[in-house]
Formats: structure tokens, sequence, C-alpha cells
């Protein structure tokens, strides 16, 4: 027997396919969203309808952007001839709260990961590959997580590019800033050594 009513019970449903969502978690949002007056809670689901209608991949780089081009790629004083590839749009916003980097982005849209069935035709390597053809890209950064999934995706990237002849860059990652070297573990370790850099 249902506790709530099918109304509710859909909603729950809905909040708990998002991810990191669990079921307590999306009867909590399910039950805040009820409780909103109306007017609020026309508010969030034109939000919703408006972002889901309006934001799209940008022509270039495929980062999310509601016009035609995202505001990197319309920023004309980047560096065109650099790009950071990541696995997504919240890698751009992590490199970019950097403010370090100042060239462009390509976003693939995921990683290879056979145990998920996703394959080098499911992410977007063909458009970047298109975009080093069409020339004037010196350095490609893979900016994708260390994870084997990442790893993974960077290495069949990078042997993709070598016929470009262009540098082909990995981002450096180790101990972390903060971090103790006693709680670091060997893969870590590891890394950090490889990326030792002369001060």
């Amino acid at each position: 027997m249902d506790f709530f009513p099918s109304a509710l019970e859909n909603l729950i449903d809905k909040f708990a396919t998002l991810p990191g969502i669990g079921r307590k978690t999306a009867q909590r949002l399910a039950f805040f969203i009820i409780s909103l007056p109306n007017g609020e809670a026309e508010a969030f689901a034109d939000a919703v309808t408006a972002a889901k209608g309006s934001v799209r991949c940008c022509s270039i780089c495929l980062n999310l952007t509601d016009g035609e081009l995202c505001a990197v790629c319309q920023n004309e004083r980047r560096d065109t001839g650099v790009i950071c590839v990541v696995s997504d749009p919240k890698g751009v916003l992590a490199i970019e709260r950097s403010h370090e980097f100042n060239g462009r982005y390509h976003v693939l849209h995921g990683v290879i990961s056979p145990m998920n069935n996703v394959g080098p035709d499911d992410i977007k390597v063909k458009e970047l590959i298109s975009r080093i053809a069409d020339g004037g890209i010196d350095e490609v950064i893979m900016a994708t997580n260390p994870d084997t999934e990442g790893e993974t995706t960077a290495r069949y990237v990078s042997r993709l590019l070598k016929p470009f002849e262009i540098k082909v860059t990995r981002l450096a990652y180790g101990i972390p800033v903060g971090g103790s070297l006693e709680f670091a573990d060997d893969a870590t370790l590891m890394r950090a050594l490889e990326g030792r850099m002369e001060i």
C-alpha cells in the first residue's frame, strides 16, 4: 500500500533518478517542492523547462550554452592554439575556477567505459579530431579524471592525435596540497614522483 498520493510518489521517483539522490533525499525534495507556494513551485518547474529547452552544446567546444557559442569560445582573448579536453561541462567549471588556463576547451560528454557500454563512438572524440585537423592547434591538454575510465580515454585520444604531431599533455596529479604522505596510496605516490618538478 502506498503511503503517499500517486502524484507525490511519482515526484519522489523522479527525484530519485537524479545522480547522488537516494530515496530519503528524494522524499525531502518532493516534500519541499509541494510545500512551496504555487507561484514558487511554478517558477521552479518553469526554470527546469526553460533550461531543458534553451541549453545546448556550443558549436565549437561542445560546452553548454544558450547561444551558438559558449562564453569561452566567444572570448577573442583566449588562446585558440591550446585545447583542454574534459569529460563533461563540470570539468570546464573546475578548470575555470583556477583562473590559470587561458585556452579553449573540448567537452567529450563522457569517458570510455566498457563496463558501462560506453565506447569511443559514444563520446565526442570525432569532433575533437575534426578541430585538430582544421589546424591552428599547438597543444591538447588531457584533463580527464585520474581514474581507470579517465586514463583509458586520455590514452585513447592521445594515440589518435599522434599523426597530427602536436603536443599532447596530461594534467599532473599526486599529493594534494594540505595532504599527508602517510595517507597517500601507492598509485598516488608513484604519480607524484613521476610528475615531480624542479624548484
